[in-house]
């Protein structure tokens, strides 16, 4: 009789512990704990604002309290550490620019994280394209005109971005490879130096974030070319893609993208990317990110791989022509 009772309460157990696993894997009782989201720049950042603003969200959602946790270091690297490290479980996630999984791999020697190894895409989140914008001084109107400008004035032009390895560094890189053409890098120590140079005509081109840029341009003091993005940047219908104005196939698109550690499960993972896709459809969340220069993408867990992945091997050339290397 104790045999039977002992045999069916392991059975009992059994059965139980296999429903919460079942549960946990399916993400049906998840999140049952707080949830930490990793920045890798310091706080009033974009991917600070952006994680500020999904764990407003999710905490209305759940009700579990949401901590933005900002962890910043040369390139990001240090939050993508940690979360790399993490427990699979859903409860820590790390929101950062595009540029940490998919640049630093090709540009520092030796990172203590893989893109694919260690993580899992939730969601690409939202989109930053980047606005071409030149001096009034160059005579060009379109991007076709810039190159033709550019060949005929080999070494004479110059272009500025936020320091070497930068996105905007190589998103120069990238113009000058795919046009065949040398416009020389001048790399500054962020944004606002470089725009004030460009300003005084000192530099003659940048790709440049929207809104620092966007009232210079609407005042005649910057002219803006194209966009940088696959597609019409929606917030700005009327200015072309560099694609479609002059040189297709260039692409250069800064997303948001939200990952998890790896083998984090399935259930959690696709409940995360639903929620958050619900909340950044949101029309209020899609106004105040084009206030910030960026567009809701809101991807699905397979079109958030994709980007990461195309977005990967879209950069190893351009690092390895650019001859960048960090520590």
């Amino acid at each position: 009789m104790r045999r039977s009772s002992i045999a069916a309460g392991l059975l009992m157990l059994g059965t139980v512990t296999g429903a919460q696993a079942a549960s946990t894997s399916s993400g049906q009782d998840y999140p049952t704990k707080p949830i930490r989201l990793i920045s890798p720049y310091a706080a009033g950042g974009g991917s600070d604002t952006l994680a500020r603003i999904i764990g407003q969200k999710l905490l209305e959602s759940w009700g579990q309290p949401v901590v933005v946790d900002n962890r910043p270091s040369s390139g990001g690297n240090l939050g993508a550490e940690l979360v790399a490290k993490a427990a699979p479980d859903g409860y820590t996630l790390f929101v950062t620019p595009s540029a940490v999984l998919t640049i630093n791999p090709h540009l520092y020697a030796k990172l203590r994280y893989d893109t694919f190894k260690d993580f899992t895409p939730v969601i690409a989140a939202t989109n930053s394209p980047y606005f071409l914008v030149v001096h009034p001084k160059i005579p060009a109107t379109s991007v076709k005109d810039l190159i033709t400008y550019a060949k005929a004035n080999p070494g004479k032009m110059n272009y500025s971005s936020s320091g070497n390895g930068s996105s905007t560094h190589l998103a120069g890189v990238l113009f000058n490879g795919l046009a065949g053409i040398d416009i020389v890098h001048i790399p500054y120590k962020g944004a606002a130096p470089a725009i004030v140079d460009l300003l005084a005509g000192n530099i003659q081109m940048r790709f440049s974030s929207v809104v620092p840029v966007l009232p210079h341009v609407r005042g005649g003091r910057l002219r803006g070319l194209a966009m940088s993005s696959a597609k019409r940047y929606t917030p700005m219908p009327e200015v072309p893609t560099i694609g479609e104005s002059g040189l297709p196939g260039y692409v250069v698109e800064s997303f948001y993208v939200i990952v998890a550690p790896a083998a984090t499960p399935r259930g959690v993972v696709a409940k995360l990317n639903s929620e958050i896709a619900r909340k950044l459809k949101d029309p209020e969340i899609n106004t105040r990110m084009a206030a910030d220069g960026a567009e809701v993408i809101a991807a699905s867990l397979e079109d958030s791989a994709k980007m990461l992945r195309d977005d990967f091997n879209r950069w190893a050339k351009p690092v390895k022509d650019s001859g960048a290397r960090a520590d």
